[in-house]
């Protein structure tokens, strides 16, 4: 039998490794296709990684090939060229792009350490269990929570998960399912707040001094991350679940909270039992706090490369503005470092934690975020080799020859968004690609510019979230410390519902553009889908 399944899981990727081969030996014979750059090929490379994941269920090996694929469609199939383009454009460039992030990931893991050694996520989850007793409560307690973290999502995925995995595993809801809420809040809610690290980017693809003005007036046409809360507090209330994510709830009704994977639950002891849950309050909130802060201080800086430099800043940007020129990348870093410092004193001073004992928690901490970083590290070496493949290009051409199809462009915009995303593992991507093009056909006076804005931030959070290689489901997954392919196996049939609604709703908004008629019509549409699924789902059981 495992003879079997390893050959189920090794068959599929020699049979593309022979494809890839053999199509390189064709074109370099033939010259029928002399550069896939710019073309649709340019998208090959993460469909493969992609195809790959979800069919072996395992995501390392399949991210490599489709870095090696797409290295090998870049230099024209030329060996040599290849292995420097993958170490040097791919590796290389996408730890040091990266740097930030994988420093404040690590700095993450170890606060996460230290609340379980303190004892504050222990003393968090008793006090949750006596108020928190149904599936319900916790399930609206962790959405409810995600949704007041809207300052970034990598940092509302990790924070989320450690503050309530205590609270869902006693509530016997399924590690797939926590990742799937945390998941679901984390973007969407960073995609419809002006002062999070989201709106900042996508100002900066908008004209000087409009970006934080446009991104709000496209909130209320963003459908899918308006309707994905509509679902997750309907599918609550509702009591059922569907798809995959069905098996994993019933699993963890038996208490199984994984069904498969090699990720277990972090069963340490804390080191005292006087943990309180102020103990993991305070540190969380002196955690946002200062995060908060930095941001700000890192923006008012004017992205200064050493933000500590007081001739950068400027104290005349207000917290709009500055939040608009931050960088997530250096102000997270900056300000996790400072919690951290302050943290350890504060366990520490009321000896919950020895100083050995926190610094015992360091390497632990960086250990629990491997696998996080690995595969964030492999997935953004695969975006960068499909940027080498020119994949903009395609995309913009494609999208000039719909723009007769005026009243039907921002639901195509929309289907457009998620399919870059799904396959390039990026929302900051996907909309950085389509939003100057949206700029470019319509003014922003226009109603239908907003609307086809707004589909482009929706699309970018739909593709993100169906795609094994994002970023912020690779979070959402460390985050509930679930198996990554579980996560996005039961996710994605949420995530297409969702999805699908949210096109309905572009089709009506592209003939009728005024939100407080199309927004509620969606949320009605969002409604009765579920009871149609709920219905159907039942007369199957």
């Amino acid at each position: 039998m495992e003879v079997n399944m390893t050959a189920k899981k090794i068959i599929p990727k020699i049979l593309i490794v022979a494809i890839v081969v053999a199509f390189g030996v064709v074109c370099a014979f033939t010259g029928s296709i002399t550069s896939p750059v710019g073309t649709l090929w340019s998208l090959f490379p993460p469909v493969i990684a992609i195809g790959l994941a979800l069919i072996t269920k395992e995501v390392y090996s399949s991210l490599f090939i489709g870095i090696v694929v797409g290295g090998l469609l870049s230099t024209g199939f030329n060996p040599i060229k290849t292995v420097g383009s993958i170490t040097s454009d791919g590796f290389i460039s996408a730890v040091s792009g990266s740097a930030g992030i994988f420093i404040f990931l690590v700095l993450l893991g170890i606060v996460v350490a230290l609340l379980n050694k303190a004892g504050g996520s222990q003393a968090f989850g008793r006090w949750a269990s006596k108020h928190v007793k149904t599936k319900i409560g916790a399930s609206l307690a962790t959405f409810f929570f995600g949704v007041l973290i809207f300052i970034d999502d990598y940092f509302n995925c990790l924070t989320v998960g450690a503050v309530m995995r205590p609270v869902t595993d006693k509530a016997n809801i399924s590690r797939s399912k926590l990742a799937y809420l945390i998941d679901a809040t984390a973007a969407p809610i960073c995609m419809i707040a002006p002062i999070s690290s989201w709106a900042a980017a996508v100002a900066g693809y908008a004209p000087d001094g409009q970006g934080i003005g446009l991104f709000c007036r496209a909130i209320p046409y963003n459908f899918y991350s308006l309707l994905t809360f509509v679902f997750i507090i309907g599918i609550t209330l509702m009591k059922f679940d569907y798809g995959p994510m069905k098996l994993h709830e019933d699993n963890a009704l038996k208490g199984d909270l994984f069904t498969s994977g090699t990720v277990k639950a972090d069963d340490e002891e804390p080191a005292t039992s006087k943990g309180k849950v102020a103990d993991l309050v305070i540190p969380i909130i002196l955690l946002i706090a200062i995060c908060v802060f930095s941001l700000f201080y890192v923006g008012r800086c004017m992205g200064a490369e050493w933000v500590f430099n007081p001739d950068d800043y400027d104290p005349s940007l207000g917290f709009v503005d500055a939040f608009s020129n931050t960088d997530a990348t250096v102000g997270l870093p900056w300000g996790g470092f400072i919690a951290l410092i302050l943290i350890i004193i504060y366990f520490v001073a009321r000896r919950l934690v020895t100083f050995k004992e926190a610094m015992e928690c360091i390497p632990k901490g960086f250990i629990a975020m491997v696998p996080a970083i690995l595969i964030l590290t492999m997935a953004t070496s695969l975006k960068n080799m499909t940027g080498l493949l020119d994949s903009d290009t395609f995309v913009s051409g494609a999208l000039a020859s719909a723009s007769a199809l005026q009243n039907f462009l921002p639901a195509i915009i929309f289907i457009v968004a998620c399919l870059i995303a799904f396959a390039t593992g990026t929302s900051w991507g996907t909309f950085g690609i389509l939003i100057p093009i949206v700029l470019a056909i319509f003014p922003m006076e226009n109603p239908l510019g907003i609307i086809c804005m707004s589909a482009c931030l929706a699309g970018a959070v739909c593709g993100d979230h169906c795609s094994p290689i994002s970023d912020t489901t690779i979070m959402s997954s460390a985050g509930a410390q679930c198996d990554h392919i579980n996560h996005v196996s039961t996710q994605m049939p949420y995530a297409i519902t969702v999805a699908a609604v949210s096109f309905v709703a572009y089709i009506i908004a592209g003939f009728v553009p005024v939100w407080y008629i199309a927004l509620p019509i969606a949320a009605v549409l969002m409604i009765a889908t579920l009871f149609v699924i709920k219905a159907v789902s039942k007369k199957k059981a």
